[in-house]
């Protein structure tokens, strides 16, 4: 028997979510079972959790698109028990039962081997976030961009995504620009790195299709009319990598930066990303993170706290990262 995080789809089309006990019986099918230490918070689990999009395509449902722990069975012999693993994404919480749960079971094809360097805790508190991050920065670098090219602006830099972007790229020499709505933090992300953080209000608004060229590259975690001001501002040549939509899905934005300044929109899948770039992208996050980086950006919680938390993060009141310890 174990806990987990249900969503369940009542009469009336709204989400229920508990915390309930299950038998392993239940699990989905999988080559794979893991005994989970730690799942997490991101974005998308915060949406499925209190129903404000319609994330969750199969009921019910486990969230959490994160889970790091230790195979106790195995079908596959590249993870045999004992194997401390890392799974992120491939439709978990949404198509698949997720890591908000003591166990799991996964496809051999999803599972990535945890770092020796990270503990399950480092590895948790990085998580999609910083790896949807990591990803964000290769993007920029495969597409040319350079450390003394100019200025890369974060937006959603208080998230744990921008957070992550925010230090991965000043570690790796950048000038970090962070946008936020929450400029109290300002002091936080300047710690983690930014060299100027300003309101995402100027940033919000409808605006012309060129503007005056600010960027060499960013990384925009906001979508909507952020990532149309962004890639209107970018430099020529400039590139704008996408992977969030904390804004909105919607794109309202013209082809001038592209056509007229030769700017270049990369987007950046972490979900179905294939296994040569995740292991790339968790190498580097292995080397380039350390545990305080790691306490500055996450916080850790109950599977019991969990959906309390959700709801204060889809009111913007929570920063950077949070981890569930599935033992508490």
């Amino acid at each position: 028997m174990f806990k987990a995080l249900m969503l369940r789809k009542a009469d009336d089309g709204s989400t229920q979510a508990s915390i309930e006990t299950l038998d392993t019986a239940q699990l989905p099918e999988g080559d794979v079972e893991i005994q989970v230490a730690y799942s997490t918070l991101n974005y998308k689990d915060g949406l499925a959790i209190t129903g404000r999009a319609p994330v969750v395509r199969q009921w019910p449902m486990v969230p959490g698109i994160d889970l790091v722990g230790t195979v106790v069975e195995s079908r596959d012999a590249q993870y045999p028990k004992g194997t401390e693993v890392i799974v992120n994404g491939h439709g978990m919480g949404e198509l698949h039962w997720g890591g908000l749960a003591q166990r799991a079971r996964v496809p051999a094809g999803w599972i990535t081997r945890k770092p020796d360097s990270m503990s399950a805790w480092d590895a948790a508190s990085i998580g999609t976030a910083g790896y949807t991050a990591m990803l964000s920065v290769l993007a920029l670098e495969r597409h040319g961009v350079r450390a003394g090219d100019g200025p890369i602006v974060v937006t959603g830099a208080n998230g744990g995504v921008g957070s992550f972007a925010v230090a991965l790229l000043a570690r790796r020499g950048y000038e970090v620009h962070a946008s936020t709505g929450r400029l109290e933090e300002r002091e936080r992300l300047l710690g983690l790195g930014a060299t100027e953080v300003f309101d995402r209000q100027t940033l919000a608004e409808a605006g012309k299709p060129l503007q005056k060229e600010k960027w060499a590259g960013a990384v925009d975690c906001v979508g909507s009319h952020t990532l149309a001001n962004i890639c209107a501002q970018t430099r020529y040549g400039g590139v704008v990598t996408a992977c969030g939509l904390a804004q909105g899905m919607d794109f309202p934005a013209t082809v001038a930066p592209f056509i007229l300044r030769g700017v270049t929109l990369a987007g950046v899948d972490s979900v179905y990303a294939p296994q040569a770039l995740r292991e790339e992208a968790w190498r580097c996050l292995a080397e380039e993170t350390d545990g305080s980086l790691r306490e500055q950006i996450a916080c850790t919680a109950s599977l019991n706290e969990s959906i309390d938390l959700a709801q204060r993060l889809m009111k913007g009141e929570i920063k950077g990262r949070v981890v569930i310890d599935l033992a508490k």
